[in-house]
């Protein structure tokens, strides 16, 4: 076991002096998983807690990448450092991200001050590897202390990005739905800023005006945060200080009123939850056997025995 933890060791401290190849080979390391991802789970959560979390997500074609990309050029342009996670569709293929995102991000490429990793969903619904938490901790470790994360947009669950990030941006584009979709997706409950992208566009302030009577019609009208709506047009970065500006006055509010705290709290329970769990459903499948967990499947889906007794069955093989 020591022969196997100790390279995870010396490639943290490698990262943690800003070797770029080391910190790379650790977030490889977090998407396989198992014990060497551990290994870099226990090393970088003491570390943690300092980096702060913005998310981008929306439907596909919103222009979330170039957008990003403006972003990253403005916090570049302040002098700050910037880690981005590019959270791609998995491959049919190969199961690996598809890396689309990272190409439109090639102009930072070179910068020493950036960067940049796409990691596949690997088939999750809503668009976030499980592994997404923990990259954030090792990016935040390291020294990082502006975490980008852009999300592929998958429909109503797109809504899981809130719960990864600290300040969540929802990207749409001009003429985008109605009232109905945006609330099918969720978008309402989990936007803590509104962009309305490539607003050179015809429809850009029809959906502003949806947006703001959808503000209106929902709780967030009581709410003492109320998410603004901002244009911009990311191939030009126009409007991109702006969105900066709103990021940096929503973190103050939230920080300010205890929000902050209580939301990564609340994604420390989460992912804790997670952890036990999938831990639990791997041993019940370790001691109950493969071919047994295999047949407890079959049958459910010959509806010979209902999920609730294939999974008391599978649980009680480890007293659960």
């Amino acid at each position: 076991m020591a022969r196997r933890t100790q390279p995870v060791e010396e490639l943290f401290t490698a990262a943690c002096s800003g070797d770029r190849a080391a910190l790379a080979r650790l977030l490889s390391l977090i998407e396989r998983g198992a014990d060497e991802a551990r290994v870099v789970g226990r090393l970088s959560y003491p570390l943690g807690g300092r980096a702060y979390t913005v998310g981008l997500t929306g439907a596909p074609g919103a222009g979330k990448s170039t957008l990003t990309s403006a972003t990253i050029g403005h916090l570049r342009s302040q002098g700050l450092e910037v880690a981005v996670l590019a959270i791609d569709p998995s491959s049919p293929f190969t199961g690996g991200a598809i890396l689309g995102d990272r190409v439109r991000m090639q102009d930072h490429a070179t910068d020493p001050g950036v960067f940049i990793r796409s990691m596949a969903t690997r088939g999750h619904l809503g668009g976030l590897s499980l592994s997404t938490p923990e990259a954030i901790r090792l990016l935040d470790a390291v020294g990082r202390e502006w975490v980008l994360v852009e999300t592929v947009g998958v429909g109503q669950v797109e809504v899981e990005i809130a719960g990864k990030a600290d300040t969540t941006v929802v990207v749409v584009n001009p003429g985008w739905g109605d009232s109905v979709q945006a609330n099918k997706a969720g978008l309402m409950e989990i936007a803590d800023i509104f962009v309305i992208n490539k607003s050179d566009r015809k429809g850009t302030d029809e959906t502003r005006r949806d947006l703001e009577q959808m503000l209106e019609l929902s709780d967030l009208a009581h709410e003492t945060w109320r998410p603004p709506i901002l244009a911009t047009i990311g191939t030009t970065a126009q409007g991109v200080p702006e969105l900066w500006h709103a990021v940096l006055e929503h973190r103050e509010f939230i920080t300010a009123n205890g929000i902050l705290n209580q939301r990564r709290e609340f994604r420390l329970r989460e992912e804790l939850r997670e952890i036990v769990a999938r831990r639990l459903q791997q041993k019940a499948r370790e001691v109950c056997g493969g071919d047994r967990w295999d047949a407890l499947q079959a049958d459910v889906l010959r509806r010979q025995l209902d999920p609730w007794g294939a999974a008391d069955e599978m649980l009680a093989s480890i007293g659960a």
